[in-house]
């Protein structure tokens, strides 16, 4: 129950924050993304907003062994640069360029409505769908 509470809890001020913050407008996405025309540079403290904290979070996860909940952390990511991280990046970044929202932020904004949202979301599900054939195929490829 503790840990519902924690991720209900979590998750509210994670979607209050892309609403205050205006992750969830996808012009001021765009704008930001826009450095050669008409640049928004107000993300830059949203950004920063979110890497101090998680800065400080690793920092502290590093000396623990388990969650405030009693959960392990998972293990480290491998640092090299794969096929799959640049593929997947690049599909990321050009979504998030074409269309100004990224999940968590095109979730938040099915709270008030409009069918960009969740076009967006039934797009990224049959994204996830594809995501493993297209995968084992790209996995397949890199192999030969």
């Amino acid at each position: 129950m503790q840990r519902i509470v924690i991720a209900a809890l979590s998750g509210g001020l994670f979607g209050a924050g892309l609403l205050v913050s205006g992750m969830t407008d996808t012009t001021k996405v765009q704008g930001w993304l826009d450095v050669f025309g008409a640049w928004d540079p107000t993300l830059a403290f949203v950004l920063g907003g979110a890497i101090l904290p998680m800065l400080l979070a690793w920092h502290l996860t590093t000396k623990r062994a388990t969650s405030l909940v009693g959960a392990p952390f998972p293990a480290k990511p491998d640092p090299r640069l794969g096929h799959n991280l640049v593929i997947g990046s690049v599909l990321f970044g050009a979504g998030w360029g074409l269309v100004g929202l990224c999940p968590g932020p095109a979730i938040a904004s099915l709270s008030w409505g409009g069918t960009g949202g969740i076009t967006f979301i039934l797009a990224m599900i049959a994204g996830m769908i594809l995501a493993q054939p297209i995968r084992l195929q790209i996995d397949r490829l890199a192999a030969a």
